[in-house]
């Protein structure tokens, strides 16, 4: 499967309100893995950018001057991410700018472009209702470094989602979960006091534990369209 890992930042928070894409990153899965295949640009969005935008990624109008348009590169991006499906951390917000952007272009809409979404956002209130669930804060949940994170760009947050889908959807792929080298399987079988034979300590979950177990397998039904491995082989 191909998977494009998406991310762009703006000159404000609405496109009605005739607000840009300064900048737009896609990074590529296959099978769940990143090739190193990449589009990364940015654009002069041929007007100001909101004071509260900079605040947020740090560019201004002069600094993004000289830069391609949206105009100069769309034929390179479509191409790009025709066919694949579309992995967004709050992906209302990116589709609607991206489809205002190729509405004034006349190309086709993201709809008729991506073979579906992945909102991370929702896919996180799913799992983990009522906590913050930001780019930082899965980051910080999933163990995920963003210590370089003090302004936001489309490039790092798509690197940062990236690693952070894989880690909250981690077990599509296989049935064995990465624990790393204490955790897993291999920490659940324990050496017995005959040599050569071991026992395996079975842990069973508490009722909050099973309930929060179901509620992720539910959000994963969902955005895998009822292909959740779990549910296949239980």
């Amino acid at each position: 499967m191909r998977q494009l890992v998406i991310d762009t930042e703006t000159t404000g928070l609405d496109p009605r309100d005739g607000h840009r894409i300064i900048e737009f990153a896609a990074l590529e899965l296959v099978d769940r893995r990143p090739t190193g295949r990449a589009v990364h640009l940015h654009f002069d969005p041929e007007r100001e950018v909101d004071a509260g935008a900079t605040e947020v990624h740090g560019k201004t109008w002069e600094d993004l001057k000289g830069q391609p348009r949206f105009r100069d590169r769309v034929v390179e991006i479509v191409e790009f991410v025709r066919g694949a499906q579309w992995v967004i951390h709050n992906a209302p917000f990116d589709l609607a700018f991206i489809d205002v952007e190729l509405g004034l272009l006349e190309q086709p809409p993201t709809a008729a472009l991506h073979d579906g979404v992945i909102d991370t956002l929702a896919l996180a209130r799913e799992i983990f209702p009522g906590k913050r669930n930001n780019l930082d804060a899965l980051c910080e949940r999933f163990g995920v470094s963003n210590a370089q994170r003090t302004l936001h760009g489309a490039l790092l947050d798509a690197q940062l989602l990236a690693e952070v889908y894989l880690a909250m959807t981690r077990g599509q792929e296989s049935l064995t979960i990465d624990m790393g080298e204490r955790g897993g399987v291999a920490a659940l079988v324990l050496p017995s006091a005959a040599a050569g034979q071991a026992i395996v300590a079975v842990i069973a979950p508490t009722a909050e534990e099973a309930a929060a177990h179901e509620a992720y397998l539910d959000a994963l039904d969902r955005e895998t369209r009822g292909r959740c491995l779990w549910r296949a082989t239980t």
